[in-house]
């Protein structure tokens, strides 16, 4: 099977030249941040950041070595732009170590869990800690339950990772890769969660 061509919706791929650093930016109205996703091998991050930068589905993806890096720029509806500097890192055992490489100065963390595996929803409440620990304080943070589109083979409860999510500061929003259901909303609500910074009195 090959990609899918549908184009996210609502999504602008021009990248704004910016030279501002994260969201410690003098112009609120063109951020740029940096964003990590985290979670167990084969749940779906690449596939979710495939879908959003290129509007594509790949269910023979590669699975990510170290972390790959990609950009997409979005416009919110109070026209702030925000560019989103994307770090998908490697799910595997191996490579855990490397991750704070990647989520040290994240303003933004996308914790993905598979909805058909508790296995993987446990391994996202280890990347929560994690990022509470030694993340940063201000981290804007959506817990993701992947592969929607298998509900008949749902494992985790929604009501279970939603008082999960709200207990730990974060929001849970349910994806398809596969049929984009949600996807391109999960990158507008962090980007509505940000921290905007005031600019200064002239």
């Amino acid at each position: 099977m090959g990609c899918s061509t549908s184009t996210p919706g609502k999504v602008s791929g021009r990248a704004r030249g910016s030279t501002l650093e994260n969201t410690g930016a003098s112009d609120p109205k063109n951020l740029r941040i940096k964003l990590v996703l985290l979670g167990d091998s084969g749940v779906g991050k690449s596939c979710i950041v495939l879908r959003f930068v290129r509007g594509q589905f790949d269910p023979a993806s590669k699975v990510t070595v170290g972390a790959s890096f990609l950009s997409q720029t979005i416009a919110l509806q109070d026209s702030t732009t925000v560019k989103f500097e994307i770090w998908d890192t490697a799910g595997q055992e191996r490579y855990a170590s490397l991750a704070p490489l990647y989520y040290r100065g994240a303003s933004a963390a996308v914790v993905v869990y598979d909805i058909t595996s508790m296995e993987t929803f446990q391994k996202a409440q280890f990347w929560v800690k994690e990022l509470q620990k030694h993340g940063n304080p201000n981290i804007v943070m959506a817990l993701v339950g992947n592969k929607a589109d298998l509900e008949d083979s749902r494992a985790v409860e929604t009501q279970v990772a939603k008082d999960y999510a709200d207990a730990n500061g974060m929001f849970l929003i349910e994806t398809s890769a596969k049929t984009a259901d949600n996807i391109n909303q999960l990158f507008e609500e962090i980007a509505k969660r940000l921290p905007r910074t005031t600019p200064l009195p002239s």
